[in-house]
């Protein structure tokens, strides 16, 4: 029987750049990288081809739908740190308000989607996944506009990827990204 990591951890360690990721045996491990990766909202890039996928309107694109599946979804893969404790965890997290999913439906099924921690002015990324090809480009370019448009300060995104890089992520000391958060949690931001 597993254990629940407690809503009230999982946000305090969020507050001071630390979060967890279940290792192969399903251990959970506490995490805070140096460096970290973020993406500065204000430089965030797009290409023109997914440009033009957004604005064709191919995916309907919703917020908190179906919050779980997203992360179920995000786990379904040959490895991953996403173990059915984490899935409690932030789902506990989630219900209080804390946690926020974005989801890309194509033809009214769940195509891709994004999932990540909401505190303040600060978002931290989790995970993301595709089923339909772009469904979590698109889903991850509504969620930038969403954080500019309600004022956050910080799209934490914890580690390089070279997907990532392609929109814009960037690699800072943890100290700087600390300094970053600290501001950013004091922001009276709302993702609802």
């Amino acid at each position: 029987m597993s254990k629940t990591i407690p809503p009230e951890l999982l946000e305090e360690a969020y507050r001071q750049g630390i979060f967890p990721m279940a290792d192969e045996g399903g251990r959970i491990r506490w995490y805070s990288p140096d460096p970290r990766t973020i993406i500065d909202l204000d430089r965030f890039h797009i290409s023109r081809r997914l440009a033009r996928t957004i604005r064709s309107k191919k995916f309907e694109i919703t917020v908190d739908r179906d919050f779980e599946r997203v992360m179920r979804s995000c786990a379904n893969r040959e490895e991953t740190w996403i173990s059915d404790e984490i899935v409690a965890a932030y789902s506990a997290l989630h219900r209080l308000g804390k946690a926020h999913s974005i989801e890309a439906y194509y033809e009214g099924k769940l195509a891709g989607g994004i999932y990540g921690v909401s505190l303040g002015g600060a978002f931290m990324g989790e995970s993301m996944f595709t089923i339909v090809r772009d469904a979590s480009k698109v889903s991850l370019a509504f969620l930038v506009g969403r954080l500019k448009e309600r004022g956050y300060a910080l799209f934490d995104v914890q580690f390089t990827t070279p997907h990532l890089k392609r929109f814009g992520a960037v690699e800072i000391p943890r100290r700087e990204y600390l300094r970053r958060l600290e501001k950013a949690l004091a922001l009276p931001c709302r993702f609802d």
